[in-house]
Parts: C-alpha cells; sequence; structure tokens
C-alpha cells in the first residue's frame, strides 16, 4: 500500500482536522437503525451497515466527543468495509444519537462497561464470528481501555485506535491554547445545551430522580473549558472524585501494557488536542501493538489528493490493515 502523502494544500494540524467536518460530503449509506436496552435502564443506539455475507467479519465503529454514527469520518468507514463485504455496526455512544437518554450520566472518556456490555451482547448472538473495532479520539482511549481491561478475554480479534488522547489531562490543558480554544468553545456549547436540555426533559416527563442528579450539579454558568466541565459534571455524574480522579483513571495510556488483540494505532505529531509527549513510547507496548506516528495529519483528518478530489488515507489503510489480521 502506497504510504500516506498529506495533502500539500492543507498545511498544519488545524486545516487537516476541519477539512472533512466542514466541506466533506459523506456518503449516504442505506443503514438500519437498532437499539439496545442497557442493563442500568438506558440504550445505546446502533447504525448497521449489513451485506449479508455468510461468514462476513463484522467491523464495530466508536465515535469521538459530540460526534455521532452520522460523522464523516464513521461513515467513510462504513462504506470502506462494505466495498470489503463486512457487516458494520456505527455505535452512538448514550445521549448521542439524537434523542437524549434515559439516565443523568452520559458517556464520557472511560465508559468501557457500555462498549463491553455491547460486545458480550454480540458475541451471544454471534460466538464464533470475527469481530474488530475501530475507535475514533475519545472513541480510540475507550477502545483501548477496554481492550487493557479485558487482556485475553476481550471480545474481539482486532482493533484500531486514531488520534487517542492517551492522557486526558494533558489534553484538557491542551485544547485551552492557541487555535486549539476554538474547538473547546464548540465542545462546551454543545455539552452544556445537551445538560440542560435532558434536565428540562427531565423534569417535563417527571423523571424526579434523573433531574434531580442534574440539579445537584448546581449552576454551569461559568464553565468554559472541558477541564471544568469535567470536575463539575463528568467526574460526578460518574463516581469519580474530581477531574483529575476521572483523568487518572481513565487515561489510555495506562492500560495499554495489559493489552493482548492485535492493536494498530495511528497518530499524528500535528494533533492540536494531543501533545507529542502524551503519546506512549515505544516500552509501554505490548508486541501485539503497532504504533503508526505521522509528522502530518491532524486530528482524524489524514486527507491525502488533490483538492478536487480529495481522498482519505484512514479508509483506505484500516480495512486493509484489519482484514490482515482477521482473514489471514
Amino acid at each position: 500500500m502506497t504510504p500516506f502523502r498529506p495533502a500539500r494544500w492543507l498545511p498544519g494540524g488545524h486545516t487537516q482536522t476541519l477539512f472533512a467536518p466542514l466541506l466533506r460530503r459523506p456518503p449516504a449509506l442505506p443503514r438500519r437503525r437498532q437499539r439496545l436496552a442497557l442493563e442500568d435502564g438506558d440504550f445505546l443506539d446502533l447504525d448497521w451497515l449489513e451485506q449479508r455475507q455468510p461468514d462476513a467479519p463484522l467491523l464495530i465503529l466508536l465515535h469521538g466527543l459530540t460526534g455521532s454514527s452520522a460523522s464523516s469520518y464513521i461513515l467513510g468507514q462504513q462504506q470502506a468495509a462494505a466495498a470489503l463485504g463486512w457487516d458494520t455496526l456505527a455505535v452512538n455512544w448514550r445521549g448521542c444519537s439524537g434523542e437524549p437518554n434515559q439516565r443523568a450520566r452520559s458517556y464520557h472518556s472511560g465508559a468501557s462497561e457500555d462498549l463491553a456490555e455491547l460486545l458480550a451482547h454480540l458475541r451471544s448472538r454471534w460466538p464464533q464470528r470475527r469481530m474488530a473495532a475501530i475507535g475514533f479520539s475519545l472513541g480510540g482511549n475507550l477502545l483501548l481501555k477496554y481492550l487493557g481491561e479485558a487482556g485475553e478475554a476481550a471480545a474481539l480479534q482486532a482493533a484500531v485506535a486514531v488520534s487517542v488522547p492517551f492522557r486526558l489531562d494533558h489534553s484538557a490543558l491542551r485544547i485551552r491554547h492557541g487555535f486549539s480554544r476554538v474547538y473547546q468553545a464548540r465542545f462546551m456549547r454543545d455539552l452544556l445545551a445537551y445538560v440542560r436540555t435532558k434536565q428540562r426533559l427531565f423534569e417535563h416527563h417527571g423523571r424526579h430522580a434523573e433531574a434531580a442528579r442534574l440539579t445537584a450539579l448546581g449552576s454551569l454558568d461559568g464553565l468554559d473549558s472541558l477541564w471544568d466541565f469535567d470536575d463539575r459534571v463528568t467526574a460526578p455524574l460518574h463516581g469519580y472524585a474530581s477531574a483529575e480522579d476521572y483523568y487518572r483513571r481513565c487515561s489510555s495510556r495506562f492500560f495499554l501494557p495489559q493489552i493482548r488483540v492485535p492493536t494498530l494505532l495511528v497518530q499524528a505529531l500535528d494533533d492540536p488536542f494531543v501533545y507529542p509527549q502524551s503519546l506512549p513510547q515505544a516500552n509501554e507496548l505490548p508486541d501485539c501493538v503497532t504504533f503508526e506516528l505521522h509528522a502530518r495529519g491532524g486530528h482524524v483528518g489524514f486527507v491525502e489528493g488533490p483538492p478536487w478530489r480529495p481522498a482519505y488515507y484512514l479508509e483506505r489503510r484500516l480495512p486493509l490493515w484489519l482484514q490482515k489480521q482477521l482473514c489471514h
């Protein structure tokens, strides 16, 4: 396979990061939605693209912060995997499918229990099926945490994690500086709006216990950074003492040595969400983990080709790597 050649007309990590979200027209795919009931009374909405070929592998796709199954990088991977004849399943984390979830808690970078429950459901339905997962950004951190926790008992045969914030505390600081503050402002707008909307809906529908958990957070006015949001919202809603406690217990870098599944990491040095010093060193990675580090590519960007016909390296690289792991 030809190597990644960053588009020369997209200089710097920010242009690579922003091109697809702002200008790419994602493919229209004939997907089927399934609602998976979770053990705690909540749900995940799953968007299937099925080829219905006997013995085809299943690829599970995990989106990033404030993303969804409609994110362009998710749809692009589903289209690329479908060309190989694979079934794909795009997960919407709690509250990300366009409908608020049923609990005060939501999703976060360490919610590996939701992924474990989904995989257990899939494995009970298809005990022998070959399954792989790709996680992007937050979804990549969550996937790596799950793999480290599960070790040899992981329900996947292969995995890929792209543009991972390996140290959540570092990324919460990185996004407060320079142009990266633009991303933080967008995240904060969406996260705060979601919490407030959910609180109003809980009160309107008489879900007083869940509404009270959100009310107990206090006023959200004045929160202007992800660190503050995680300290005031994410941590108390999900059983962490503070943002620092949440970051320490959920940063995927601390789980990498326990991974026992063939795993590919794809990262760029100019990622505007991740400091270079946050990246794992070779002695932290087990033999089953391959670390592909590029000088350029931004955050879930990796755009190549000419401006009149842009292409996406991840959509040719990742399916081929997974095909080698699953089919040979």
